[in-house]
């Protein structure tokens, strides 16, 4: 996956990460950016390219830093710094960071190409794809900026569109009761 479809879960995320805050708000900004980063953060395993792993190893792309024990390592490690920083509960806090780590391999199984994505690491070595692979594998690094990847980006965002609408969505504004009591008049919130 090129990162498009990762980052759509990531605006998600952060819509439920600062509940109260107005779409495009600096608060909402700072819950995509870290929600992002995390569902971002399996692919951080690409540096094994450069230690000499092959991408199939258990180690390598795909492999480890996908699978859904690494999302709940993570999500644990990240959980207390989304709970300072976002006033989050404990548990909604390592919810939301497991749910956009875990989304990142789960997504990826999705894709055309490759080795598949070792979802069941440590427990297993093997390689996973979904039984429905609808996104083509996009081309790694500066082959991403060519006409396959942009074919690769196209079909991400069509696929993403029911997560980009609900993350932009506007939120309903809570409305207050101004005349002490009475549920008669009620005006919204600016």
């Amino acid at each position: 996956m090129a990162s498009f479809g990762h980052i759509a879960v990531g605006l998600v995320t952060a819509k439920h990460c600062q509940p109260s805050a107005p779409i495009f708000s600096k608060q909402y900004g700072r819950a995509f950016f870290w929600m992002s980063v995390l569902s971002m953060l399996p692919d951080a395993d690409v540096i094994t390219f450069g230690m000499g792993i092959p991408y199939e190893a258990p180690l390598g792309h795909r492999g480890a830093a996908h699978s859904l024990i690494f999302a709940f390592i993570s999500g644990g490690l990240f959980a207390p710094i989304l709970r300072q920083y976002f006033r989050l509960t404990f548990k909604r806090a390592y919810t939301l960071a497991f749910i956009a780590i875990a989304s990142h391999g789960l997504l990826d199984t999705l894709t055309d190409g490759g080795f598949g994505v070792g979802l069941l690491w440590p427990f297993s070595n093997e390689r996973f794809f979904a039984p429905w692979r609808p996104i083509p594998v996009s081309p790694i690094g500066r082959a991403f900026l060519s006409a396959r990847g942009l074919q690769v980006f196209a079909t991400e965002l069509l696929y993403c569109a029911p997560l980009l609408i609900y993350a932009f969505w506007p939120r309903k504004e809570a409305s207050i009761d101004i005349s002490q009591g009475s549920k008669q008049q009620k005006v919204d919130k600016v």
